[in-house]
Order: structure tokens, then C-alpha cells, then sequence
């Protein structure tokens, strides 16, 4: 069984020898995350997937939010970068919630927050500890938040 990051290297190997720049530049960026991720903390270790997976969303996160900040800049081509830089990196994460998915896992746990006596403002905390494990690598919290609030006022 070949482990996420096993996957990450052979494609940044294949990218080299295919000359894909973009492909290569990206994968590196994101084994040296993952390598600095392995040798934080008091001792080396080696990531399970699920942290591997964590680092490439963390990584995306930031591709999204740099090319958010170049659009606004006016520098179109860093933003147009930073944006393809993102959509490599998702090919490595799971699918992505649609809106409607997500609104129905927030609507179901709305009601179980509810049942459980959660009212109000307060049910947000609630809300959200049901809700995240449900919806774990495949919404961002930002978004999800945003349908929780939407819920709760509705």
C-alpha cells in the first residue's frame, strides 16, 4: 500500500522528468512542509495520511488566500500562479462539500444540537462539534461556520 506522501514524491518525480514546473515547484513546497511538520515537536516522526492530508489543506488554504490577496493587488498573473498551485494541491485532498451537502449535514446537526437543548447564540459551539468530525477535510471551518450561523438565524 503506497502512503499519501510516497504518492506526493513519485508525482514530483514523474513532474521533473515531464518538465512541469508548476507541478514540480508545488510538490516541493509541500514535502518540505511535510518534512518540517515531521521534525516539529520534541522527536522526528512519520505522518499518517490523515496528517499528510491536513498539511496539503493547510497548504491550499494558503495558496487560496495568497491569490485572494494578489487579485486585490492588482497582480493578476501571481494570483492566476497561486490559484493553479491550489488546484494541483487538490487533486492530493477529498472532495469538496457541495453547498447543499453541507447545508444538510449543518441542518441535521442544527436539530441534534437542538434536541440536546442548545438554543440561541450558544448552540454555535454545539453546532460545530457535531458538525466538523461529519464534515473533516472536506469543508473549510470558514465555510462551515458561515452555514451554521446561516441555520441558527433561520
Amino acid at each position: 500500500m503506497t502512503t499519501l506522501k510516497s504518492r506526493l514524491k513519485d508525482d514530483l518525480t514523474a513532474s521533473i522528468k515531464a518538465r512541469d514546473e508548476l507541478r514540480s515547484a508545488t510538490l516541493r513546497m509541500t514535502l518540505t512542509a511535510l518534512t518540517k511538520e515531521e521534525v516539529a515537536g520534541t522527536e522526528a516522526r512519520e505522518l499518517s495520511d490523515e496528517e499528510v492530508r491536513k498539511v496539503i489543506a493547510r497548504e491550499a488554504k494558503k495558496r487560496r488566500e495568497a491569490a485572494d490577496a494578489f487579485a486585490e493587488g492588482g497582480r493578476a498573473a501571481q494570483a492566476e500562479r497561486e490559484r493553479a498551485e491550489g488546484e494541483v494541491l487538490a487533486e492530493y485532498l477529498p472532495q469538496q462539500l457541495s453547498d447543499d451537502e453541507l447545508d444538510a449535514f449543518v441542518g441535521e446537526a442544527v436539530a441534534e444540537a437542538r434536541a440536546a437543548g442548545a438554543e440561541g447564540p450558544r448552540a454555535m459551539g454545539a453546532v460545530m462539534k457535531l458538525v466538523n468530525p461529519k464534515v473533516a477535510g472536506r469543508a473549510e471551518g470558514g465555510r462551515v461556520a458561515a452555514a451554521v450561523k446561516r441555520h441558527l438565524a433561520g
